[in-house]
């Protein structure tokens, strides 16, 4: 391989890096927000 094939496969290595750091996310996580609490509300007992 010449010089500049092995630069520019090695940029195009960097580049698809670079792409998969910054693009958006495929995750397909639901999105839950922000639940209600449902247990129990606590209760100070009275000092010792």
């Amino acid at each position: 391989m010449t010089l500049f094939q092995r630069l520019n496969s090695a940029f195009i290595y960097l580049a698809e890096a670079a792409y998969r750091i910054f693009s958006p996310h495929k995750d397909a996580y639901p999105a839950t927000g922000l639940q209600p609490y449902s247990g129990e509300v606590y209760a100070k007992e009275s000092e010792w």
